[in-house]
């Protein structure tokens, strides 16, 4: 199933969506695979497949910790794809890999597309990436019929958002908050603005991420949009408890949905 027609039948059986956020390789590519099958099984409707990154600009602290250890370890680009193939062999829920758009130049962006498709991802989220700088990204998931998900901010312009908006295939990510990812006592009020400028310019879905980190915050974001984005929360129980945790984080954020 596609990543739209997961939130289209989500939201028309009155059903939010739990996108749940996870770092490729953390602490051991196993683990990883391990992680997000556990994420998928306990209540995540999408799995989004980061990229350990050396300079990670838009995430916390705890995400950049996860990361610097999947580095620490060895991890390497190409064990992306062995973790998505991983994930895939053991559950069907869509995966979108959420990557900042050098690592993906230096790998090459058409090869790396044909990885994404060939390992059984679904597409790409580009956090530091617009579409009047990924041409060539625009064509290579065309070819390879891959999402492509764009951001959209508080500080976005009308002509931003609506070009974001036009670009994306999946859903466009709202940025709740200006600022690093991380978990919040109240999820901004901005998100629920971001969110409706996305929506008045097309009908494409729209999932809010970046400071999402309770059950209640995941009923809330799904009553305006079609999603939650979680990430830090999930790491930092992860960090704390293992898996038996990160079970409990997960389902405890699929409360919200409804």
């Amino acid at each position: 199933m596609s990543v739209q027609s997961v939130l289209e039948t989500n939201r028309a059986s009155g059903r939010g969506t739990l996108v749940g956020y996870f770092p490729a390789g953390y602490p051991t590519v196993e683990d990883s695979i391990d992680a997000f099958v556990a994420l998928a099984e306990n209540g995540c409707d999408i799995l989004e497949v980061g990229v350990p990154y050396s300079d990670p600009v838009m995430d916390g602290l705890v995400i950049q910790k996860a990361t610097e250890k999947a580095l620490e370890n060895g991890f390497k680009l190409d064990q992306l794809f062995e973790v998505i193939r991983g994930v895939r062999a053991r559950v069907e829920t869509p995966m979108l890999v959420m990557s900042y758009y050098n690592p993906v130049l230096r790998y090459g962006v058409q090869r790396f597309s044909e990885a994404l498709k060939e390992s059984g991802a679904q597409g790409m989220i580009t956090p530091d990436l617009i579409p009047d700088e990924a041409g060539e990204w625009l064509e290579s998931a065309d070819l390879n019929d891959l999402d492509r998900v764009f951001l959209v901010a508080p500080s976005s312009s009308d002509d931003r958002v609506a070009a974001n908006t036009s670009a994306s295939r999946g859903f466009v990510y709202s940025v709740s908050t200006m600022g690093i990812t991380g978990e919040r006592a109240e999820v901004d009020k901005l998100a629920r603005e971001v969110a409706t400028r996305v929506r008045a310019v097309g009908k494409s879905p729209t999932c809010v991420g970046v400071g999402v980190s309770t059950g209640e915050q995941v009923r809330d974001v799904n009553s305006y949009a079609d999603g939650a984005i979680v990430g830090t929360a999930l790491i930092a129980a992860y960090e704390a408890g293992g898996l038996e945790a990160l079970v409990e984080k997960t389902r405890e954020l699929a409360s919200g949905l409804g």
